[in-house]
């Protein structure tokens, strides 16, 4: 038992409960300053605001792949325990979403001054994050499939999105780099690689829409507890919302430079279909965003958890896409729309900072749900020893 209370003391306490959860605070953070940084309504203060979010991001980000790697290393059997449970193996996909969120940044504010090597810098850091994204929207539902503990629909919340979520999010992010790539040849690969891996998250993620919508149907919406979860079908439809437009808009650049499907009248196409199913997919958010607002002002009063960062990244995906349309169309109807959103998320993001700093300096966010069982086998161990 000594034991045990060692691992539950002080700064291993803290390590030893780090959960992939706190890359929701990462993924927030870096939504948030992509939001300041693009506003339709910006100005010089904004801008330095957002680098100050960005810098922020950077650090928060470093510190969450240290703890989780020296977690790993300290506590080895809590690799085991993440990966085999439904809700803290989905919540890995935080990792290559908030990835993202750097390099678009990295994109808009160390490119201009960096130069060229910038370029490829991020452009190498794009790859690898396609990689990843790829690898965790594929084999983390699998994970769900091949096991042998039986998950229920009723235990199921929009977390499972999360690891399709990371593919638009890579895609969006893809079509930021291709624009800045000297080379046609790159910019062109690029922006295939960017649409295979748009369809292979946005297909995985429509059909966990529908499996969600029963569930919440025949199961009612989610407890207290895990009451936020109900906006993260935002973030999949905001991101690959954004995406495709900006896609559609590389593909109308490069394609006439390369010659590409041999026609010049392809761009055209691709441009005006991205921007149709951009305007689409935004319109299936607002029907998640009021499911999720409904739920939320039914449910009126919830416990904050780290779960309440959920508000943040689909909110902002959200508000993107909204901003984006603004652009292509122009419209001030949805400039003024995506400001209002961006600022909404803003603010919870505000209050989510504020609600995670006092639960650090209280210890009540340090909490593992996926040690329970690990801890009940070395009290056993001990017992038996």
């Amino acid at each position: 038992m000594q034991r045990i209370d060692k691992h539950d003391k002080g700064w291993r306490r803290f390590v030893r409960n780090f959960t992939p959860s706190w890359f929701s605070v990462t993924t927030g953070t870096g939504m948030i300053s992509m939001l300041l940084n693009t506003l339709p309504y910006n100005g010089r203060w904004l801008y330095w605001i957002s680098v100050a979010v960005f810098a922020l991001n950077v650090f928060l980000f470093v510190m969450a792949c240290l703890l989780t790697l020296l977690r790993f290393a300290l506590y080895p059997e809590t690799i085991r325990a993440t990966i085999a449970d439904p809700v803290q193996s989905m919540v890995l996909g935080g990792f290559p979403m908030s990835l993202a969120t750097i390099i678009n940044m990295f994109c808009f504010v160390c490119v201009p001054v960096c130069g060229e090597w910038a370029v490829t810098f991020v452009w190498v850091l794009w790859i690898i994050d396609a990689l990843i994204s790829v690898a965790t929207a594929l084999t983390l539902p699998f994970v769900v499939m091949s096991r042998g503990r039986i998950v229920h629909l009723s235990t199921m919340t929009a977390v499972w999105l999360m690891p399709a979520s990371t593919c638009p999010l890579a895609a969006g992010s893809g079509s930021i780099v291709a624009g800045l790539l000297p080379n046609a040849d790159h910019v062109l690969w690029t922006l295939i690689a960017s649409y295979v891996i748009w369809g292979l998250g946005l297909s995985l993620a429509m059909m966990i829409y529908v499996i969600y919508f029963q569930r919440l149907t025949f199961h009612k919406i989610p407890p207290k507890e895990v009451i936020v979860s109900v906006f993260l079908p935002l973030g999949s439809v905001g991101s690959g919302s954004y995406a495709i437009m900006r896609l559609g808009s590389v593909a109308l650049d490069i394609f006439p430079k390369t010659n590409s499907l041999r026609s010049v009248d392809a761009a055209p196409v691709f441009y005006a279909m991205g921007f149709m199913i951009g305007l689409l997919m935004w319109a299936f958010g607002l029907v998640w965003l009021f499911f999720a607002s409904a739920s939320i002002a039914r449910c009126r009063h919830f416990p904050f958890n780290i779960g309440w960062w959920a508000f943040t990244f689909p909110l902002g995906a959200l508000a993107l896409s909204t901003c984006r349309l603004g652009r292509e169309l122009p419209s001030v109807v949805f400039d003024v729309l995506g400001t209002i959103i961006s600022l909404v998320a803003v603010v919870l993001w505000m209050i989510c900072s504020l609600g995670t700093v006092q639960g650090i300096m209280s210890g009540k966010l340090f909490v593992a749900p996926t040690l329970v069982e690990t801890k009940h086998k070395e009290v056993d161990k001990d017992c038996f020893a």
